[in-house]
């Protein structure tokens, strides 16, 4: 089982936090700039919730509704379950299955500090592939 740190996990990118009152537009153009699949909605530094793709796609684009126009605090996940920064990514892992969630918010005292998501499992696995790919010349290569 995965047992690096979540916070080891969750040092090496960006956390991108928003206020609630920002537009789904405007947080999926962050989320694209910064290649991460959700945001942290923070109150007074504290978590008060998640927006993630399968948001934007399930509560925004497939219920037709116009996101320049819609806020997060209309559409972000709010019962949301983080972690302690010192846990094991099976921790997270666990929570993702059995609620049935691909992202948990990292904290640190209460703080979020980063997010974990299902892609983290594939860890070193993950991005060796990534590199192969870039270097061959034909996928087959690598599938051989």
């Amino acid at each position: 089982m995965p047992n690096r740190s979540l916070e080891s996990i969750v040092s090496q990118r960006p956390l991108v936090v928003a206020k609630a009152s920002m537009s789904v537009h405007d947080a999926a153009v962050a989320m694209r700039d910064t290649g991460v699949g959700s945001v942290v909605i923070q109150e007074k530094g504290k978590l008060a919730g998640i927006f993630t793709e399968r948001d934007l796609l399930n509560r925004v684009v497939a219920a037709g509704r116009d996101p320049s126009k819609t806020l997060l605090s209309e559409v972000m996940t709010t019962d949301v379950m983080g972690l302690e920064g010192d846990k094991p990514l099976m921790h997270a892992l666990h929570l993702m299955h059995q609620h049935a969630f691909r992202h948990v918010p990292v904290l640190k005292q209460g703080k979020p500090i980063g997010m974990v998501s299902a892609r983290d499992a594939l860890g070193i696995e993950w991005q060796q592939f990534q590199r192969e790919i870039k270097l061959a010349d034909d996928i087959a290569e690598i599938l051989a």
